[in-house]
């Protein structure tokens, strides 16, 4: 069978699901760690759904069940492995608040999640719909919750109101990508008692992030 690997490619019309099949999740979520596995050992190039179907032991036929494509794939994967973060909880407080978005984000990309976008950022950068479900997936639930911490914190009188609450959002991921994936400190890697990458980060980050949201000190 032929690889496909193009976004325009499509599988023919008998392997579309037949309508009232149910989905196997487990078999799902196995395709699904699989081509995790094969992209950080292969990358994105080269990434086979071949080799993908092969790691998790089904057909490709099972595989073109699911996915039409390669890059179907790997954004389904994308969307699976990156966090939900859920409703921004109120801790009464800015600090608070700002603490927990950036403990979630943090453990989103500490984790299988971060990984995953790791591989695919270059990717994204001439990938189109690797760049849409990216910005969906991983950077607007982050908007939704900065804007919601925003006012909050506006509310409460904590800070003065913002023209554009959303630009916290872009400081907390675009601040975190950087620390996490491009500036790792490297005493904190491997560390069994002392604070993680993503609690060092988070150390140095809330601080700064009150300061520029205009939070009084203390």
């Amino acid at each position: 069978m032929a690889e496909r690997t193009e976004s325009n490619q499509t599988a023919p019309a008998e392997r579309q699901p037949s309508r009232g099949r149910p989905r196997d999740a487990e078999r799902d979520r196995a395709l699904l760690a699989a081509t995790l596995q094969v992209l950080q050992e292969s990358g994105y190039g080269g990434l086979t759904t071949a080799a993908v179907a092969k790691r998790a032991g089904v057909s490709t036929a099972t595989l073109y069940r699911r996915w039409r494509s390669k890059e179907d794939l790997v954004v389904g994967t994308a969307v699976s492995w990156a966090s939900d973060l859920g409703p921004q909880p109120d801790t009464g407080s800015l600090r608070g608040d700002l603490a927990v978005l950036l403990r979630d984000k943090a453990e989103t990309l500490e984790g299988p999640g971060g990984r995953l976008l790791h591989i695919l950022i270059g990717e994204a950068a001439h990938n189109e719909a690797l760049a849409r479900v990216l910005d969906s997936a991983i950077v607007q639930p982050v908007r939704d919750r900065a804007a919601e911490v925003v006012r909050r914190a506006v509310a409460r009188g904590d800070i003065p109101p913002l023209e554009n609450a959303h630009v916290l959002a872009d400081l907390v991921v675009g601040s975190m990508v950087s620390r996490l994936f491009l500036t790792p400190d490297v005493t904190y890697q491997g560390a069994t008692d002392g604070p993680t990458s993503g609690e060092a980060a988070i150390g140095e980050l809330l601080p700064f992030l009150l300061r520029a949201l205009g939070a009084p000190p203390g």
